[in-house]
């Protein structure tokens, strides 16, 4: 049994080490062997080291684990992990199987390069028994790299590659102890999860939707995605050199009728940025956005399961969905901007772009002109979506929005119908006037469909 005491990498290396039950391999391609490196310089290595590989060259890689597939990629990974599990049984299940629970740990990662021009991120993978003979589980995991030098970053790696198999052995009580054990000295500051699979009898129990929206919630991740359809991504995978239309918003009302309010919202959105980039481009990918984060500094930090209330209803009517940890525009425009160049669009009720202007900016010493400065980039527009009137004064009750003045058309506002005394009025009206806030009506065939 491990000590019940918090330990360091190196007594949890050590702990594996002096575990009889525990014996395994790596396979690590990319950042050095930082994950077995631990296990030898702890002492007793032989006593958990079955083997270690590092397929740098990508023709040793391709002869290991089969070609078709980007070296660091899921499908590596994965290809990595069902290798190195076929050949640890086939060599030692029959002398040492009664009485160990392997493990294969497996990496596949694109460090910072020599001239820092690549994206530093990686795809970590464990492979485990619960108990000698019994059926395996695995971990899989998607992560960014921030540590500024490939020396860092190799050592993050390390770090974590030790909590991953640490904890598989003896922290699975809850996703609480799992996220936690997994964080440990190296998650926040250096490293970014935002993608997590569990597989396996280990985690049968476990939501996996809950376990997605912790690592946002709990810091690990800066977004994590959650598709209507087909198996969930990393974000990267989404939005990757794609035009991108984003709805951020609370999403409170989680009934059907609400929901393909929203989408109708999204659709018109998707529509517009088609119709710039002309009939001849890929249609846009759209993301209805939510935060883990108050939207006001008077709420409370939303709960987990009243996330996963309120992405489900999206879910549900078909949306896709991405979950930020902070609740600016532009920082969701940040991490967006990590992987895409095309054209970002967001889309706001009226509502929604008022409260905009009249947020609280105190952590920006330029406050509203600095936040729209860090949003509007020359790639990044605001659509503003129409509203009835009523619904309009319905939505700002209680919230301070004096000053603003509207006109109606048929009971509908738009925002080229909405006004402020200067000099907030100037500000609004250079933005309206400069194509950066860019009213839009609902298509006809969107109206047809209402």
């Amino acid at each position: 049994m491990p000590p019940t005491e918090k330990l360091d990498t190196h007594h949890k290396a050590l702990t594996l080490n002096l575990d009889a039950a525990a014996f395994g391999s790596f396979a690590e391609i990319g950042a050095g062997q930082e994950v077995s490196h631990w296990f030898f310089v702890v002492g007793g290595a032989s006593a958990t080291v079955a083997k270690t590989v590092s397929a740098y060259d990508k023709e040793v890689s391709d002869d290991l684990y089969g070609s078709g597939s980007r070296y660091v990629s899921r499908q590596r990974l994965e290809a990595m992990l069902d290798k190195e599990w076929a050949e640890l049984l086939a060599q030692l299940n029959k002398t040492r199987g009664p009485h160990t629970r392997f493990f294969s740990f497996v990496d596949t990662v694109s460090a910072r390069n020599f001239a820092g021009t690549n994206d530093a991120h990686g795809w970590v993978g464990l492979r485990f028994q619960m108990q000698p003979g019994g059926p395996p589980s695995d971990v899989l995991l998607h992560i960014n790299m921030r540590d500024p030098s490939n020396v860092l970053q190799q050592e993050a790696v390390g770090i974590l590659g030790v909590n991953l198999i640490y904890t598989a052995f003896y922290e699975l009580q809850t996703e609480e102890s799992f996220l936690a054990g997994l964080a440990e000295d190296v998650v926040k500051e250096r490293i970014e999860i935002d993608y997590v699979d569990l597989r396996g009898p280990a985690f049968e129990d476990w939501d996996r939707r809950s376990l997605l929206a912790n690592l946002v919630s709990k810091g690990f991740a800066e977004a994590v995605f959650f598709p209507s359809q087909g198996p969930t991504v990393p974000p990267c995978e989404p939005l990757y050199k794609k035009a991108v239309v984003l709805a951020p918003g609370y999403f409170g009302h989680g009934n059907p009728s609400h929901s393909q309010v929203h989408m109708r919202l999204l659709a018109a959105a998707i529509q517009e940025l088609q119709k710039e980039l002309g009939a001849t481009k890929v249609t846009p990918a759209g993301f209805f956005c939510l935060t883990a984060a108050p939207i006001t500094p008077n709420e409370p930090v939303p709960e987990v399961p009243d996330l996963l209330r309120r992405i489900n209803a999206l879910l549900a009517a078909g949306g896709d969905v991405l979950l930020f940890r902070q609740s600016e525009l532009y920082n969701m425009k940040t991490l967006v901007s990590r992987y895409t160049q095309a054209p970002v669009r967001f889309v706001v009720g009226i509502s929604l772009m008022i409260q905009a202007f009249e947020g609280i900016y105190g952590n920006l010493e330029g406050r509203l002109l600095e936040a729209l400065a860090r949003l509007l980039a020359q790639n990044v527009r605001i659509y503003a979506y129409p509203m009835s009137s009523t619904d309009l004064r319905e939505r700002l009750k209680g919230f301070s929005a004096s000053g603003w003045e509207w006109d109606e058309t048929n009971g509908m506002v738009s925002a080229n119908q909405v006004r402020h005394a200067p000099p907030l009025g100037h500000l609004f009206a250079y933005l309206l006037a400069s194509n950066f806030l860019v009213p839009i009506q609902v298509p006809a065939t969107l109206k047809a469909d209402a």
